[in-house]
């Protein structure tokens, strides 16, 4: 893949030795065993490596692939691309031979590869190798143009094609679809298949745009098109479990009746538009493709023995879900106290992250047992950490809570607010917590801009802006105007 230093959400892999033993039943790979082992101890190849038509002949018979397909002298080609692209075969050709030699016509050997013995006998990483070398060459195939149906046949031309331009849309649709597959909540897909429009609209509609112009309507339809075409493609390697495009949909070139994102269509009708997914062993192939050109890839389980520090600061950008569980793995080997400790410390900190932080601790401790009480109750009088330590007492049902003062009240309501504002929370839920907020307070406003907490200015800002009401958000817009004048002088 292109070079993509970019941060990506974390996902949840299966086993390793779960994944080698689904990669070994992946079409693509197993058809290349096959030929590795057919081919020992050699056979003749040509200049590019490649088996002499005859030999074809009898590797598709191998395959119990029908001749009378049009497509199985292709497949067989595939699968022995893969198998040399894997190390299950190696290339013996002659330096001379390969410039001298007519394709087509013998030129050198392929012989058992250093890998065909270790991924016949299963060898877990060996296997998940040799799957990924094959998953790597089919994407490269799959940007490669296919001539037969870019040929022009009124102008007798073929039209430009950018292989390298190509390769990059195909990499970015699939870190678009690692993307969707690691912030699934079920809103945006069917039964964990991203449906084709969505998919296509992520890479064309800017974010900002609410309601898509003819125009990138248009680029939309182009676009599933072009997918449509891809998938198909890398169904075989096991990357993708893919529902193609219904051809009934696109027969009429000039109206293909394709749906404009948003429309709202049933599963029944939305599968006819294609459905795509990352299959397990996709997603670990993918998120290895991804390391490898520099983005940050993340799994659940990763922070299991990091520091508190650590771990609170990665949560902040976590979708609830694979928060819960990366929290509950750190968790696991830890006491309830000394877990509790060390997030408390962690939690400290008037850094524009500490907001952050101490939601994070907040809904970790909400993890803990019992026995973390000892250890919240030490910081029942620290001005940061109290108001906490007091909602997790009182959430447990423990006994002699001491209320907290009206300063901790307000104190902890602008971290709460501050660290949802800097997690990017949903607009209106935020506002409706504003309004609730303002209204369970009298005066508000007039304590809140006394608060001293970093954030406070910029909090009640933002509670300026997402106050339904136009007085209150005046009054909030003012109060922040004191804030940031008590915090000049």
């Amino acid at each position: 893949m292109s070079a993509s230093p970019f941060v990506l959400p974390p996902v949840r892999l299966l086993p390793e030795g779960d994944l080698a033993r689904s990669a070994l039943d992946v079409p693509l790979l197993e058809r290349a065993l096959r030929l590795a082992r057919w081919a020992a101890p050699e056979r003749v190849v040509d200049a590019a490596g490649e088996l002499l038509e005859a030999d074809l002949v009898v590797a598709a018979g191998e395959l119990g692939l029908s001749l009378e397909e049009a497509d199985t002298l292709g497949e067989t080609a595939q699968a022995w691309a893969a198998a040399v692209d894997s190390g299950l075969l190696a290339l013996e050709i002659e330096e001379e031979a390969e410039e001298s030699t007519p394709q087509g016509e013998a030129a050198g050997r392929a012989v058992p590869g250093e890998n065909l013995d270790a991924v016949a006998a299963g060898e877990v990483q060996d296997v998940l190798d040799a799957w990924l070398a094959t998953a790597e060459s089919a994407l490269a195939e799959a940007a490669a143009p296919d001539l037969e149906s870019l040929h022009d046949s009124e102008e007798g031309e073929l039209p430009e094609w950018d292989p390298e331009a190509e390769a990059d849309f195909l990499d970015t649709a699939l870190a678009n679809l690692y993307t969707l597959a690691a912030l699934d909540d079920g809103s945006e897909s069917v039964q964990g298949a991203v449906p084709l429009p969505v998919l296509a609209a992520s890479l064309v509609v800017p974010d900002e745009m609410e309601q898509p112009s003819d125009a990138v309507l248009e680029e939309v339809t182009e676009v599933m098109l072009r997918l449509d075409d891809h998938f198909r493609l890398l169904a075989p390697t096991g990357l993708v479990d893919y529902q193609p495009l219904d051809d009934a949909l696109i027969e009429d070139e000039d109206d293909p009746g394709l749906p404009e994102p948003g429309d709202d269509l049933d599963p029944d009708e939305i599968s006819r538009y294609g459905l795509v997914r990352l299959t397990p062993l996709g997603l670990y192939g993918l998120r290895q493709l991804l390391l490898d050109a520099g983005a940050s890839a993340p799994v659940v389980g990763d922070l299991a023995g990091a520091p508190g520090a650590e771990l609170l600061d990665a949560l902040a950008g976590y979708p609830d879900r694979l928060a819960r569980a990366e929290a509950e793995g750190w968790l696991a080997d830890r006491k309830p106290a000394e877990a509790a400790r060390e997030l408390l410390a962690a939690a400290r900190g008037t850094d524009d992250g500490a907001p952050s932080r101490r939601l994070m601790c907040q809904q970790t401790l909400t993890l803990v047992g019992a026995g973390a009480e000892p250890a919240i109750r030490e910081v029942l009088d620290d001005r940061q950490l109290g108001g906490l330590a007091r909602v997790w007492l009182t959430e447990s049902g423990a006994q002699d809570v001491p209320a907290p003062d009206a300063e901790m009240v307000y104190w902890l309501t602008v971290d709460t607010l501050a660290a949802q504002l800097a997690a990017g929370d949903d607009h209106e839920l935020l506002s409706e917590l504003v309004a609730d907020l303002v209204a369970r307070h009298d005066g508000f406003f007039d304590a809140a801009w006394r608060v001293d907490h970093p954030a406070t200015a910029d909090v009640l800002e933002a509670m300026g802006q997402l106050h339904p009401d136009r007085r209150s958000a005046k009054a909030a817009r003012k109060a922040a105007f004191k804030a940031r004048s008590r915090e000049a002088h």
